[in-house]
């Protein structure tokens, strides 16, 4: 069974159709990459995923369950929005890590925030800070971060923020990791460390949707690849067919330009 499915996405802003009938699936332990230009619907998708934006139509299953039915009102309440966002982690394109924490305290924060509204959190306090502190201590040591859990965002690298926020993603365990442009933002020395992390996610088999600029990279370590322009899936296949043997014209004609 597939871990996520979408069915029919759509969304507009301001009468500009930003996303067309988007439908695909992904299965458990799968990496997928999205490729495409700049303004094709790739951050959009991601944040209708993520539940940051609702779209207008569509349906989003996560483990078979339905999570959003533009049919259903009831799919979308505040209330249980902020639960659904649980089943996805997000790794934006800027960090947006907090500056005033430590790294270890970024981490830790929103398992910290999730336990504080347990039941029986006041009588386990201390018990429950120590065992989110291990986690996220074996999640920077992961990271290649283990030497700099007590630093602040302003005295790490672009590469070692990037690197925080994917810890940061991870530390709910999420049924869905995704990537917004993870590099877009580091100098091009950066990008291989990061690159690197997300190469080794990949290989332990952990979920995950990947939008990026970085070709070689969405060919050689996807499982499955998505080309979307102008708000629509053009082509989708194993990366090797997409790459080296596109289909659509429109495909080859964004390949020829980038490769």
């Amino acid at each position: 069974m597939a871990i996520l499915e979408t069915e029919h996405i759509c969304k507009s802003f301001n009468h500009t159709e930003v996303l067309k009938d988007i439908s695909f699936s992904l299965e458990k332990g799968q990496a997928v990459s999205i490729i495409g230009s700049s303004g094709s619907g790739k951050t959009t998708l991601l944040r209708c995923l993520n539940f940051l934006e609702r779209p207008d139509r569509g349906v989003i299953r996560v483990g078979g369950n339905i999570l959003f039915d533009s049919a259903d009102p009831s799919t979308w309440q505040e209330s249980a929005v902020r639960k659904k966002r649980l089943h996805f982690g997000l790794v934006f394109q800027s960090f947006n890590l907090f500056p005033q924490y430590t790294a270890l305290e970024n981490v830790m924060l929103a398992e910290e925030l999730l336990a504080s509204e347990q039941p029986d959190y006041k009588a386990r306090k201390k018990e429950v800070h120590e065992e989110i502190r291990l986690h996220a201590e074996s999640l920077l040591t992961q990271m290649g971060l283990e030497n700099r859990m007590k630093n602040y965002p302003h005295q790490l690298s672009g590469g070692q923020q990037q690197r925080v926020a994917i810890a940061r993603a991870l530390a709910l365990k999420p049924d869905i990791l995704c990537f917004d442009e993870p590099t877009s933002a580091l100098d091009p020395e950066l990008t291989g460390e990061v690159l690197k992390v997300i190469k080794e996610l990949a290989e332990q088999k952990t979920t995950m949707i990947i939008v990026t600029h970085e070709m070689a990279f969405a060919r050689d370590v996807a499982d499955h690849t998505i080309f979307m322009d102008e708000g629509a899936i053009i082509e989708q296949g194993d990366p090797l067919q997409v790459f080296e043997n596109p289909k659509e014209l429109r495909t080859k004609q964004f390949l020829s330009n980038i490769l």
